[in-house]
Protein backbone atom coordinates (compact mmCIF):
# COMPACT_ATOMS: atom_id res chain seq x y z
CA UNK A 1 0.00 0.00 0.00
CA UNK A 2 1.27 3.43 -0.74
CA UNK A 3 0.59 6.64 0.13
CA UNK A 4 -0.68 9.42 -2.53
CA UNK A 5 -1.94 13.16 -1.87
CA UNK A 6 -4.00 14.87 -4.90
CA UNK A 7 -4.10 18.75 -5.02
CA UNK A 8 -6.83 20.10 -6.64
CA UNK A 9 -10.44 17.75 -6.50
CA UNK A 10 -11.84 18.97 -9.70
CA UNK A 11 -13.13 16.24 -11.83
CA UNK A 12 -9.39 15.43 -12.83
CA UNK A 13 -8.12 14.90 -9.64
CA UNK A 14 -11.05 13.67 -8.01
CA UNK A 15 -11.16 10.85 -10.30
CA UNK A 16 -7.48 10.38 -9.59
CA UNK A 17 -8.01 9.96 -6.25
CA UNK A 18 -10.96 8.15 -6.19
CA UNK A 19 -8.86 5.90 -8.38
CA UNK A 20 -6.18 5.35 -6.41
CA UNK A 21 -8.02 4.69 -3.26
CA UNK A 22 -9.90 2.05 -5.09
CA UNK A 23 -6.47 0.74 -5.98
CA UNK A 24 -6.17 0.57 -2.33
CA UNK A 25 -3.54 2.93 -1.73
CA UNK A 26 -4.47 6.07 1.08
CA UNK A 27 -4.95 8.76 -0.62
CA UNK A 28 -4.98 12.39 0.55
CA UNK A 29 -7.48 14.71 -1.10
CA UNK A 30 -6.51 18.64 -0.36
CA UNK A 31 -8.31 21.48 -2.00
CA UNK A 32 -9.23 24.90 -0.98
CA UNK A 33 -12.35 25.01 -1.96
CA UNK A 34 -14.79 23.33 0.95
CA UNK A 35 -17.26 22.49 -1.29
CA UNK A 36 -14.88 20.10 -2.98
CA UNK A 37 -13.41 18.83 0.16
CA UNK A 38 -16.99 18.28 1.90
CA UNK A 39 -17.87 15.87 -1.49
CA UNK A 40 -14.74 14.11 -1.40
CA UNK A 41 -14.75 13.65 2.48
CA UNK A 42 -16.33 10.11 2.90
CA UNK A 43 -14.60 9.14 -0.50
CA UNK A 44 -10.99 9.04 0.61
CA UNK A 45 -8.59 8.36 3.10
CA UNK A 46 -8.06 12.00 4.36
CA UNK A 47 -9.56 15.31 2.75
CA UNK A 48 -8.08 18.39 4.06
CA UNK A 49 -9.02 22.06 3.42
CA UNK A 50 -5.75 24.29 2.39
CA UNK A 51 -4.56 26.38 0.26
CA UNK A 52 -1.32 25.03 -1.28
CA UNK A 53 0.22 28.11 -2.67
CA UNK A 54 0.98 28.45 1.47
CA UNK A 55 4.34 27.69 1.69
CA UNK A 56 3.41 26.88 5.30
CA UNK A 57 0.46 25.34 4.94
CA UNK A 58 2.04 22.57 2.04
CA UNK A 59 5.19 21.83 4.86
CA UNK A 60 2.10 21.66 7.64
CA UNK A 61 0.40 18.80 5.35
CA UNK A 62 3.86 16.69 5.58
CA UNK A 63 3.64 16.03 2.05
CA UNK A 64 7.24 15.32 1.62
CA UNK A 65 6.57 11.53 3.54
CA UNK A 66 4.16 10.33 0.71
CA UNK A 67 5.27 8.39 -1.82
CA UNK A 68 4.13 10.76 -5.15
CA UNK A 69 1.90 14.36 -4.95
CA UNK A 70 -0.24 14.46 -7.83
CA UNK A 71 -0.56 18.41 -8.55
CA UNK A 72 -3.86 18.06 -10.44
CA UNK A 73 -4.39 21.91 -10.41
CA UNK A 74 -5.63 23.52 -13.45
CA UNK A 75 -6.95 26.58 -15.31
CA UNK A 76 -4.28 29.00 -13.31
CA UNK A 77 -0.51 28.86 -14.78
CA UNK A 78 0.77 30.48 -11.92
CA UNK A 79 -0.71 28.76 -9.47
CA UNK A 80 -0.07 25.42 -10.94
CA UNK A 81 3.31 26.34 -11.29
CA UNK A 82 3.81 27.61 -7.59
CA UNK A 83 2.37 24.98 -6.07
CA UNK A 84 4.91 22.45 -7.86
CA UNK A 85 7.71 24.26 -7.06
CA UNK A 86 6.94 24.51 -3.36
CA UNK A 87 6.33 20.85 -3.45
CA UNK A 88 9.99 20.37 -4.64
CA UNK A 89 11.10 22.89 -2.10
CA UNK A 90 9.64 20.80 0.97
CA UNK A 91 11.41 17.76 -0.23
CA UNK A 92 8.22 15.56 -1.90
CA UNK A 93 10.37 12.76 -3.42
CA UNK A 94 7.87 12.48 -7.00
CA UNK A 95 5.73 15.36 -8.11
CA UNK A 96 3.18 14.48 -11.00
CA UNK A 97 2.15 17.73 -12.75
CA UNK A 98 -1.15 18.60 -14.97
CA UNK A 99 -0.15 20.54 -17.51
CA UNK A 100 -2.32 22.54 -19.95
CA UNK A 101 -0.16 23.23 -22.65
CA UNK A 102 3.50 21.85 -23.61
CA UNK A 103 4.57 25.36 -22.96
CA UNK A 104 3.12 24.95 -19.87
CA UNK A 105 4.35 21.67 -19.27
CA UNK A 106 7.83 22.68 -20.12
CA UNK A 107 8.17 24.76 -16.99
CA UNK A 108 6.77 22.90 -14.66
CA UNK A 109 9.80 20.43 -15.84
CA UNK A 110 12.24 23.36 -15.73
CA UNK A 111 10.59 23.74 -11.84
CA UNK A 112 11.63 19.91 -10.79
CA UNK A 113 8.15 18.06 -11.74
CA UNK A 114 8.98 14.53 -11.71
CA UNK A 115 6.43 14.03 -13.87
CA UNK A 116 4.01 16.02 -16.34
CA UNK A 117 0.56 15.03 -17.42
CA UNK A 118 -1.57 16.07 -20.70
CA UNK A 119 -4.76 14.59 -19.45
CA UNK A 120 -7.16 16.86 -22.29
CA UNK A 121 -4.04 16.42 -24.47
CA UNK A 122 -4.06 12.69 -24.05
CA UNK A 123 -7.53 12.32 -23.88
CA UNK A 124 -8.20 13.81 -27.49
CA UNK A 125 -5.49 11.44 -28.64
CA UNK A 126 -7.38 8.44 -27.09
CA UNK A 127 -10.95 9.86 -28.56
CA UNK A 128 -9.20 10.46 -32.37
CA UNK A 129 -8.26 7.25 -32.05
CA UNK A 130 -11.67 5.48 -31.41
CA UNK A 131 -13.44 7.54 -34.31
CA UNK A 132 -10.85 6.30 -36.67
CA UNK A 133 -10.26 2.75 -35.94
CA UNK A 134 -14.06 2.35 -34.63
CA UNK A 135 -12.49 -0.53 -32.24
CA UNK A 136 -10.54 0.71 -29.30
CA UNK A 137 -11.87 0.99 -25.64
CA UNK A 138 -8.73 1.58 -24.19
CA UNK A 139 -4.90 2.01 -25.08
CA UNK A 140 -1.17 2.36 -23.95
CA UNK A 141 1.25 3.57 -25.97
CA UNK A 142 4.15 1.31 -25.22
CA UNK A 143 6.51 3.32 -28.08
CA UNK A 144 5.85 5.57 -30.83
CA UNK A 145 3.62 3.97 -33.57
CA UNK A 146 3.24 0.97 -31.10
CA UNK A 147 0.24 0.31 -29.16
CA UNK A 148 -1.48 -1.84 -26.49
CA UNK A 149 -5.31 -1.42 -27.20
CA UNK A 150 -8.38 -3.05 -26.10
CA UNK A 151 -10.67 -4.24 -29.18
CA UNK A 152 -13.93 -5.80 -28.53
CA UNK A 153 -14.71 -8.78 -30.57
CA UNK A 154 -16.82 -8.53 -33.75
CA UNK A 155 -19.70 -10.85 -34.87
CA UNK A 156 -17.03 -11.84 -37.66
CA UNK A 157 -14.52 -13.43 -35.03
CA UNK A 158 -17.75 -15.31 -32.86
CA UNK A 159 -16.62 -19.01 -32.82
CA UNK A 160 -13.58 -19.07 -34.67
CA UNK A 161 -9.95 -19.11 -33.30
CA UNK A 162 -6.79 -17.39 -33.39
CA UNK A 163 -5.80 -19.80 -35.75
CA UNK A 164 -8.60 -19.52 -38.38
CA UNK A 165 -8.65 -15.49 -37.50
CA UNK A 166 -4.89 -15.33 -38.59
CA UNK A 167 -4.44 -11.83 -37.12
CA UNK A 168 -0.63 -11.95 -37.03
CA UNK A 169 -0.32 -12.65 -40.48
CA UNK A 170 -3.13 -10.88 -42.41
CA UNK A 171 -2.64 -7.58 -39.75
CA UNK A 172 0.67 -7.76 -38.09
CA UNK A 173 -1.10 -7.76 -34.91
CA UNK A 174 -0.48 -9.94 -31.96
CA UNK A 175 -3.15 -10.62 -29.70
CA UNK A 176 -1.71 -10.47 -25.58
CA UNK A 177 -4.80 -11.71 -23.73
CA UNK A 178 -8.81 -12.06 -23.86
CA UNK A 179 -11.06 -10.51 -21.26
CA UNK A 180 -14.40 -12.42 -20.22
CA UNK A 181 -15.96 -10.91 -18.26
CA UNK A 182 -14.03 -11.01 -14.85
CA UNK A 183 -11.75 -13.44 -16.13
CA UNK A 184 -8.23 -12.71 -18.52
CA UNK A 185 -6.84 -15.34 -20.67
CA UNK A 186 -3.04 -14.22 -21.09
CA UNK A 187 -1.06 -15.34 -24.03
CA UNK A 188 -4.07 -17.08 -25.63
CA UNK A 189 -2.81 -20.15 -27.60
CA UNK A 190 -3.92 -20.05 -31.77
CA UNK A 191 -6.67 -23.07 -30.81
CA UNK A 192 -8.94 -20.26 -28.46
CA UNK A 193 -12.23 -19.53 -29.80
CA UNK A 194 -13.32 -16.19 -29.26
CA UNK A 195 -16.75 -15.28 -28.20
CA UNK A 196 -19.60 -13.18 -28.02
CA UNK A 197 -18.82 -10.12 -25.03
CA UNK A 198 -14.94 -11.48 -25.26
CA UNK A 199 -12.38 -7.97 -25.32
CA UNK A 200 -9.18 -8.98 -27.19
CA UNK A 201 -5.56 -7.14 -25.70
CA UNK A 202 -4.29 -6.36 -29.48
CA UNK A 203 -0.57 -4.93 -29.97
CA UNK A 204 0.44 -3.30 -32.87
CA UNK A 205 1.02 -0.18 -34.87
CA UNK A 206 -2.39 2.14 -35.57
CA UNK A 207 -1.87 1.44 -39.45
CA UNK A 208 -2.33 -2.15 -38.29
CA UNK A 209 -4.86 -1.59 -35.79
CA UNK A 210 -7.41 0.14 -37.74
CA UNK A 211 -7.08 -2.81 -40.28
CA UNK A 212 -9.17 -4.87 -37.95
CA UNK A 213 -12.74 -3.12 -39.89
CA UNK A 214 -12.06 -5.36 -42.26
CA UNK A 215 -13.10 -8.14 -40.97
CA UNK A 216 -16.34 -6.98 -40.83
CA UNK A 217 -15.89 -6.89 -44.61
CA UNK A 218 -14.19 -10.05 -45.72
CA UNK A 219 -13.85 -13.36 -44.42
CA UNK A 220 -11.48 -14.98 -42.88
CA UNK A 221 -8.29 -16.73 -44.57
CA UNK A 222 -4.34 -16.67 -44.79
Amino acid sequence: MKQFAVIGLGRFGSSVARTLESLGHQVMGIDRDHARVNQMRHELTHVVEADCTDEEQIRALGLRNFDAVIMAVGGDLQESTLITLLLKEAGVPRVVAKASSDLHGKLLEKIGADQVIYPERDMGVRVAHHILTGVALDSIELSPGYRVVEVPASPAMFGRSLRDLNLRARFRLNVMAIRRGEDVLVNPGSDDVIYEGDILVVAGDPTSLSRLQELEESPAGG
